[in-house]
């Protein structure tokens, strides 16, 4: 294994296993399948309709990256709250008046969609935030439900947020990441089992999982070998959600890419010193030819206004 937990060569033999693993087929006569298509909907509009009181400032640019943490909670409300609010979307017969979208932040799935009378959720939403400017380039939450806690009716939702400003503003959120849920907890453990330390990893399964579990059940797939902290890291599964982290990295804000954003960024952390940035500013400028035309002239005025307070200080 490599330092940051990546699998080496040794996937590449392999991958039949994780083409092996299926998406579950859905019954059409089941009325949940047309109210889940809506729900999928739903999901795809909420960035049109979010809106947030939130509104940071001041922050110091080497904290940005960890700003994910800080908000994730609030960002899973208001898309909760979002999507209640689009019910015409995913309910446009009616037929679900006495149903309505909860957040459970303690239990799995933490989105869903309950009647007033106790009965079983209809539909699950596995629910996670990205900061588009996190330094990983690409979500690095961890996701261990097991299947077997899991219907093949839930959907795992991952929103692409970031701040009005870039490095400051409100909150607003970026086309979603949708997939069935119980496929991902499938393709996770494949992914674990075959995909390093040889093949021989395992995963243990919690007893008498069931779907929907209630607060202090247990419904977490476990593993003994995962000194990095890898296992349930989904971003890292070849080809599951690589094309859409590309997107999402290529969408422009401010006029300039999320990925140079970052890059720039990193340049400022604690641990730089002066000389470091200097010498880094050096490097971007020679290589300044490669970026987009708008990126360019701002690189320069940035270097520009930074050798001056380099040589002020």
């Amino acid at each position: 294994m490599v330092n940051d937990g990546r699998p080496e060569n040794v996937c590449t033999p392999r991958k039949e296993a994780l083409g092996a693993v299926k998406e579950y087929e859905l019954d059409e006569k089941d009325h949940r399948f047309a109210l889940r298509r809506g729900v999928m909907d739903a999901l795809r509009a909420v960035p049109s309709s979010f809106s947030s009181k939130i509104y940071i400032e001041g922050l110091d640019s080497t904290d940005l990256f960890s700003m994910n943490s800080l908000l994730g909670g609030a960002i899973e409300n208001q898309t909760t709250e979002a999507l209640n609010s689009m019910r015409s979307v995913w309910d446009k017969e009616g037929l679900y008046k006495d149903c309505v979208f909860r957040r459970h932040a303690e239990s799995y799935p933490d989105v869903r969609l309950e009647k007033g009378d106790g009965a079983e959720p209809l539909i699950g939403i596995e629910l996670k935030g990205w900061f588009l400017m996190s330094k990983e380039k690409e979500p690095s939450f961890r996701f261990r439900a097991s299947s077997g806690a899991t219907s093949e009716w839930d959907i795992m939702a991952v929103f692409p947020w970031a701040l009005t400003n870039v490095v400051s503003g409100s909150p607003y959120l970026m086309p979603p990441f949708l997939k069935q849920a119980k496929y991902i907890a499938d393709l996770r453990t494949a992914y674990w089992i075959n995909c390093g330390s040889n093949g021989k990893r395992t995963v243990r399964h919690p007893e008498n999982c069931h779907p929907y579990p209630l607060p202090g059940e247990s419904y977490s797939d476990s593993v003994s070998d995962d000194r990095g902290g890898n296992f349930g890291r989904i971003a890292r599964i070849d080809g599951l959600m690589d094309e859409w982290v590309d997107d999402m990295l290529n969408m422009e804000l401010l006029g300039i890419e999320a990925r140079w954003w970052i890059d720039f960024l990193k340049l400022f952390t604690e641990r730089s010193s002066k000389e470091d940035i200097a010498k880094a500013l050096v490097s971007m400028e020679r290589r300044r030819k490669g970026f987009p035309s708008v990126w360019r002239k701002r690189i320069q005025s940035t270097i520009e206004s930074l050798e001056m307070l380099l040589e002020e200080t």
